[in-house]
């Protein structure tokens, strides 16, 4: 399994699309780790994130 460390490198070089599918597909993260992503996603998509998610 891919570290935090390489899921983050990851998520930093994404496309907003590419960071939804980082985000929503990642197991096993811990709240203070997904909250890390969270920080780097671009505020004005949150909404694409929150529709991906439900």
């Amino acid at each position: 399994m891919e570290n935090f460390e390489g899921i983050k490198e990851r998520f930093k070089n994404a496309d907003v699309d590419e960071k939804i599918q980082i985000y929503t597909s990642v197991q096993g993260l811990t709240v203070e780790q997904y909250k890390e992503l969270l920080r780097m996603f671009p505020i004005k998509y949150l909404d694409k994130l929150e529709q991906a998610m439900s």
